[in-house]
């Protein structure tokens, strides 16, 4: 595999240790008896190795933003038509009537959400009900995993990728050597490559015979595969482009071209 491919590996499974160790993270803050309970079973009574492991956790409300971030990049690239779903188990419903066992989310969590009895005054849900939507979204990532080691796997994204850095960096030196729109042409046919893939893996019809950068963006934001702000960005480097493709246009500048390098290298590596 390619160094961009071990690295993506690599990272992944990093991602999924510090699931782990999340998931042990919020189980021992509502569960402590219980966890206290399995990890001296599982380290056999060798305080000195628990304790390690349990100085060793993550605080859960700080790092679970980090992780969420990470892997929701990871699930929309593998798993497309799960990334919905990994998103549901963060965001609450936009409209409930109550909140219960079954609708309370993560986000519930980490604001802080706990809903008691009015009577009693005893708790009928908290964080505890966070858990198992956590649960799913770990499940989520470790199938993303498993997948990387499927036939099932579309590599091409990876492999593209590793042939878009060395064309990236080709468009980069002509830049510097002043020939500005041979740069920007070569900018704007990995753009609209990438572009294509990204229709394809999210099944996007393209019915236009020959589309151009901004057809395809378009459609990336009529389908919610991209936002606004993608959308905006993407549309800024196809105007740079075009100034470059059309002679009778002025000529690009340095600092244009600049931006449109390393606006479609940013492309590359956040829109799947």
């Amino acid at each position: 595999m390619s160094e961009r491919s071990n690295k993506f590996t690599d990272e992944l499974i990093e991602l999924v240790n510090l699931g782990g160790k999340l998931l042990n993270a919020i189980q021992k803050e509502f569960f402590p008896v219980e966890f206290e309970e399995q990890c001296i079973e599982s380290f056999g009574g060798n305080e000195e190795e628990m304790s390690a492991f349990l100085e060793a956790l993550p605080n859960f409300k700080i790092e679970y933003q980090a992780w969420y971030s990470k892997a929701q990049a990871v699930v929309k690239q593998i798993l497309p038509d799960r990334f919905s779903d990994f998103v549901a188990y963060y965001e609450y419903p936009r409209v409930r009537k109550e909140v219960s066992f079954q609708n309370y989310m993560v986000k519930d969590y980490l604001q802080g959400l706990s809903i008691t009895n009015n009577y009693s005054g005893e708790v009928k849900v908290d964080g505890r009900a966070a858990i198992p939507e956590f649960v799913q979204q770990l499940n989520l990532v470790k199938a993303a995993r498993d997948l990387l080691d499927s036939t099932l796997l579309d590599l091409k994204s990876i492999v593209q990728a590793d042939v878009y850095d060395s064309e990236i960096a080709s468009a980069g030196a002509l830049a510097n050597s002043g020939y500005l729109r041979g740069a920007g042409a070569i900018c704007g046919v990995v753009l609209e490559k990438h572009l294509r893939h990204i229709c394809e893996r999210h099944s996007v019809v393209v019915r236009k015979k020959n589309p151009g950068i901004s057809d395809l963006n378009n459609l990336l934001k009529e389908r919610a595969v991209t936002t606004i702000p993608q959308w905006r960005f993407i549309q800024h480097l196809a105007d740079i482009r075009n100034i470059c493709d059309h002679a009778k246009e002025r000529e690009p500048s340095k600092e244009e071209l600049d931006d449109l390098v390393s606006g479609t290298e940013k492309i590359l590596k956040t829109v799947f």
